[in-house]
């Protein structure tokens, strides 16, 4: 089983933040990073999950609405940790590079399941184009819940490696073809399609779960049992627990 930090280590530290991340580098056997892509008022390219403030920052607010300036002045607190800011995507990519070198890979989702934004699959490839080797580009995966996003990575970059997010691994499985994915990225108790259905496909499931700063209830997911679901990588918030 492949596992992967979801926005960093998020159960420890602030999601999506540079902490989060560099605690995730750490992690000698950590398959990839994974991080959500939004635009700022003035088309900048950030990382942040949710499409308001309100939950990690002392703002109010969609992030649509805040220029990058407007935004950086936020603060994510972190305890006695040093407060975070929300990075840019290229401050973002300059931090992972020298991971993404060595094999490490990101999967970016970008978040236009409930606000579009208009012309972020170009500004995000151009991106990626302008500051990534071919061979890290190799390592980057774009996901998506809105096909429409994934269609358009595709005709913009037919070699992009893609992989579709929905609920149900049959949903996925559906929406693959049409969007020319790699992977199904299905929620984990979504598997409602027997394994010998998913041979030959990368199935990466999310699951939700504590995040920083909610205390972790100290379970622990039998990743046996999920690789006999077709199961082959997982997003957690606390991959450090299973590496």
């Amino acid at each position: 089983m492949k596992i992967w930090a979801h926005r960093g280590c998020s159960q420890r530290y602030p999601e999506n933040t540079q902490i989060a991340f560099e605690k995730a580098m750490e992690l000698v056997d950590l398959e990839g990073i994974e991080l959500d892509v939004q635009l700022t008022r003035d088309g900048e390219l950030v990382v942040i999950h949710d499409e308001r403030v309100d939950r990690t920052t002392e703002g109010i607010g969609y992030v649509r609405e805040y220029s990058l300036i407007e935004l950086k002045r936020l603060h994510i607190y972190a305890d006695m940790k040093p407060s975070q800011s929300v990075l840019t995507m290229e401050e973002t990519l300059d931090l992972l590079k020298q991971r993404l070198k060595t094999g490490m890979k990101l999967n970016i989702e970008l978040k236009t399941g409930v606000y579009p934004y208009p012309g972020i699959e170009k500004k995000l490839l151009e991106l990626i184009h302008r500051k990534c080797t071919s061979e890290i580009e190799g390592h980057i995966i774009y996901s998506s819940f809105y096909a429409l996003s994934l269609e358009r990575i595709r005709e913009l970059d037919p070699e992009a490696q893609i992989g579709i997010l929905d609920e149900r691994v049959s949903d996925c499985l559906f929406k693959l073809k049409g969007c020319q994915a790699n992977a199904l990225h299905p929620f984990w108790k979504g598997m409602d399609l027997p394994e010998k259905r998913l041979e030959g496909y990368t199935v990466r499931a999310w699951l939700t779960g504590h995040l920083y700063p909610e205390k972790s209830t100290g379970g622990r997911l039998d990743l046996k049992a999920l690789k006999r679901q077709g199961i082959t990588d997982v997003f957690l918030n606390e991959p450090e627990e299973y590496l």
